[in-house]
């Protein structure tokens, strides 16, 4: 499998952690749905590193997450 999915599924989920961990913490709640999508993202980032031949690197990733949606669409 093409480690940029992974890579491109991760980074949504880091993005979509944040709302619900500052909306948890302003409600004096555990952020236990956030900890949960923050550690699946980061698995899912680590191991499209590591399985990409020679990582990413800051510059290429618009290129990755367009290239993964224009593989979709």
């Amino acid at each position: 499998m093409n480690p940029d999915l992974p890579f491109v599924i991760g980074i949504v989920l880091a993005v979509l952690a944040l709302p619900a961990l500052f909306s948890a913490l302003a409600d004096g709640r555990r952020p236990r749905a956030a900890a949960i999508m923050a550690g699946s993202a980061c698995v899912l980032v680590v191991w499209a590193i590591v399985s990409h031949p020679g990582g990413y690197r800051i510059e290429d990733i618009p290129e990755v997450i367009v290239r993964v949606v224009a593989r979709f669409l």
